[in-house]
């Protein structure tokens, strides 16, 4: 192999430049917000702030990644570098379990908790005529407008099998790469990105499915409100996913990664083996139970 294909590791702690890429994300964060607060108060330079703040992103991760692969290709990280990437994703991910408990926490404490509580009170002095603990439950009558709930069958099947599959050709994938199987390794990312792919172009068919026939939206209650938020979020990260992964394809490709030199690689499977099993948890929370 080339020095760009099996990198050197520094026989020093590697510390970066001055960077203008933190200064960059943070305006571009400022834009997006900035943005989104504006859409959602329907003005009409909400989306041009918007889409600007999100162009800005994709150009400081563009650049900032780059600038870290560069390096990384360079020899420029040793063992204690590698060490503080993992520490950092780990946090990371360690976040991300946390942001997704709120919502999971959110679900049980209405099912759980609220509903029935407030079904004990006396509805006629307190609540609305007639109010029962039921899930999901529509709130007072008229304000919600009537709407299905979302079954098991058959896209979250379906999808549930599709990222549990995604799950095994990443596995498969990072094997490869250990073992020095190149067309393997691609051949395993090039299946899981598909799956990812696959995955959220049935999760669109099943919103567009929720709210032309089943008439069930983000405002469908307390129901509505957590099941869109769960899987939204959820088929966000997958989104995302499924980009570091096709950057991690095209990495391969190019020649990066060697056996044992190939945290990038790890640190977007560890990414993936993280929305699976939020998936897991979701599919059973929101969809059988």
């Amino acid at each position: 192999m080339s020095a760009a294909t099996q990198p050197a590791k520094a026989p020093y702690y590697f510390v970066p430049a001055p960077s203008r890429w933190p200064a960059v994300g943070s305006f571009a964060m400022l834009l997006v917000l900035s943005g989104a607060v504006l859409t959602v108060n329907a003005h009409t330079s909400g989306p041009w702030v918007l889409a600007v703040g999100l162009l800005v992103l994709a150009y400081m991760l563009f650049g900032w990644f780059g600038q870290v692969i560069g390096e990384s290709q360079a020899g420029a990280y040793n063992k204690r570098v590698d060490t503080s990437f993992r520490w950092s994703m780990s946090w990371f991910i360690f976040s991300e379990v946390m942001f997704f408990a709120a919502f999971f926490g959110a679900l049980f404490y209405a099912r759980t908790f609220s509903v029935p509580w407030l079904a004990s009170l006396d509805s006629r002095a307190v609540l609305w005529p007639n109010f029962t603990g039921a899930w999901p439950n529509a709130g007072p009558a008229g304000t919600v407008a009537p709407f299905e709930v979302m079954t098991p069958f058959w896209i979250p099947t379906i999808n549930t099998a599709l990222l549990l599959t995604s799950g095994v050709t990443i596995t498969w994938a990072h094997h490869a790469l250990r073992a020095g199987h190149r067309r393997a390794l691609i051949a395993g990312l090039f299946l899981t990105v598909v799956l990812g792919a696959i995955f959220l172009t049935l999760q669109a068919h099943e919103y567009a499915h929720a709210y032309a026939e089943l008439n069930l939206k983000l405002t469908s209650g307390i129901y509505g409100s957590t099941f869109f938020m769960l899987t939204g979020f959820h088929g966000f990260h997958v989104t995302l996913g499924a980009i570091m992964l096709t950057v991690i394809l095209v990495r391969a490709i190019r020649g990066h990664f060697t056996p044992d030199h190939h945290f990038a690689f790890e640190a977007v499977a560890w990414y993936w083996h993280f929305v699976d099993v939020v998936w897991l948890g979701l599919y059973i929370t929101v969809y059988w139970l």
